[in-house]
């Protein structure tokens, strides 16, 4: 299970306050160095996601708990979309499979402005790790 440093509304917050995109951007950077690394024999072809342009990895299970809570981990070799994928498991981890089959990410993406200053090579990356995510619910 991921653990937060900073959580989603201080992230939100953050943001709100920067300006600059160059100050947002290293925010992102940042956010990604909270990531723990994946382990070398996560990072099979089985578990990158697909439509990506760096390479980005997703591993997830339900909790044998019986609570229906997904806990995921991911990684990637890029900087600042190791930041994108940190945001990605910040909506997701951690919520039941309802939660997440349910839970559209873009209206967060907005309000952060990603959708205007990410590419949409990396606006495409964003929305396949959530189909990644969604993929490892379904597939339970």
């Amino acid at each position: 299970m991921l653990r937060p440093r900073m959580t989603l509304d201080e992230l939100l917050d953050a943001f709100s306050v920067l300006d600059d995109w160059t100050e947002k951007y290293r925010l992102i950077i940042d956010l990604g160095k909270e990531l723990p690394p994946l382990p070398a024999e996560l990072k099979v072809e089985a578990n990158r996601v697909l439509g990506c342009q760096s390479q980005v990895w997703v591993v997830g299970a339900a909790r044998a708990d019986g609570s229906g809570r997904f806990d995921f981990r991911a990684d990637s070799d890029a900087h600042i979309v190791r930041g994108l994928v940190r945001l990605v498991l910040m909506l997701f981890d951690g919520k039941t499979g309802a939660e997440i089959t349910a839970l559209d990410p873009r209206p967060t993406f907005r309000a952060l402005g990603l959708d205007q200053h990410l590419s949409q090579g990396r606006t495409n990356g964003l929305l396949s790790m959530v189909g990644a995510i969604k993929a490892v619910v379904a597939a339970v």
